[in-house]
């Protein structure tokens, strides 16, 4: 590792172990945005992150299996919860889904809030959550129950009028140490430094994605940049909707609204009502995870996948089991 990496990895140990001044904490966070924050500085952050995490206590087997659907947030689109309705559309087909998330800090629904609209309960503790992963392929981790060292730190974060690290770290600190992933990041110029902070971090397989619209998500409006990691092989290439089948829609078309609204869009997704843009966006971000799940060849193979768990109902069954098993927890 660099001299870079290991500066940072010092700093962040004093930042989570409360030992900065507040004052800096804020100049430290605020000098790594105006620079630029670097892959090796991401790596470093995560790891201390992770260490000072409370984790999800599972077998090494399953552990490996394990992908998360998850974006940074900060797009501003307005858009439903598509990560989380990917997430159980996943869990639906096989793959085996950690998907972890917090309340809404930018948008009007966050992945906490619309999973507890739609009756899964987030108040379980790690020993249960991995009950919930064992038994149905599907757990939440909430992150504020994950990460105690984040009480000190979110008054500064709040404090500062912009983004930092933390809105990269949060989707990279799972705590339950999955190895797959199909990361969005607010900003295309993001996706090459997470990209080579997951190489860095040893990730299995993953897919960083923004659109040229500006979504942290593959976009069903415009063209997606991606970039994907297989061991250490980093390659880039870009998701037309359009060379899949998929009709571009305005990003109006898949706007949400608070939790229950987005419940509601992402039962009817999953029991198979909506046949619209929003179902599209998901198939194709279900499509792409899959193939970072090395569970599909291709983006084709993927989204016949996904639209086959959706119309045979299986989508709805897994939604249903994972409901009834957290509450039973």
């Amino acid at each position: 590792m660099s001299k870079r990496y290991d500066e940072a990895k010092s700093k962040f140990e004093k930042l989570f172990r409360n030992q900065l001044s507040e004052n800096e904490a804020r100049t430290f966070l605020i000098s790594l945005y105006e620079r630029g924050e670097q892959a090796d500085e991401i790596a470093a952050a995560v790891e201390v992150m992770q260490s000072h995490s409370i984790k999800l206590e599972i077998p090494q087997s399953l552990q490996d299996q394990l992908i998360d659907v998850v974006g940074t947030g900060g797009d501003k689109s307005g858009s439903f919860n598509i990560s989380s309705t990917v997430a159980i559309l996943l869990a639906s087909t096989g793959s085996r889904v950690a998907k972890h998330g917090n309340r809404s800090i930018t948008s009007r629904s966050g992945s906490a809030d619309m999973l507890e609209a739609l009756g899964i309960r987030l108040d379980l503790d790690p020993a249960r959550q991995a009950e919930l992963l064992e038994e149905t392929g599907f757990t939440f981790l909430f992150a504020q129950n994950h990460h105690p060292a984040m009480k000190h730190i979110m008054p500064i974060r709040k404090s500062i009028p912009h983004r930092t690290i933390f809105n990269i770290l949060g989707p990279l600190t799972n705590p339950a140490g999955v190895q797959k992933y199909l990361m969005g990041v607010f900003s295309r110029d993001y996706i090459s430094p997470v990209v080579e902070a997951l190489k860095l971090l040893k990730t299995k397989s993953a897919i960083v994605v923004s659109s040229r619209d500006g979504m942290d998500e593959i976009s069903i409006s415009d063209v997606t940049f991606a970039s994907g990691l297989k061991g250490d092989r980093v390659k880039s290439f870009e998701i037309d909707p359009q060379a899949y089948g998929f009709k571009l829609a305005p990003q109006e078309a898949i706007l949400g609204g608070e939790a229950k609204e987005n419940a509601t869009i992402t039962r009817d997704i999953l029991e198979n009502r909506l046949k619209d843009a929003k179902r599209d966006i998901v198939l194709l971000n279900a499509a792409v995870a899959l193939t970072a799940d090395e569970r599909a060849r291709d983006i084709q193979e993927g989204i016949e996948i996904a639209k086959e768990s959706l119309e045979s109902g299986q989508a709805a069954q897994k939604l249903a089991q994972i409901i009834e098993v957290s509450k039973k927890l």
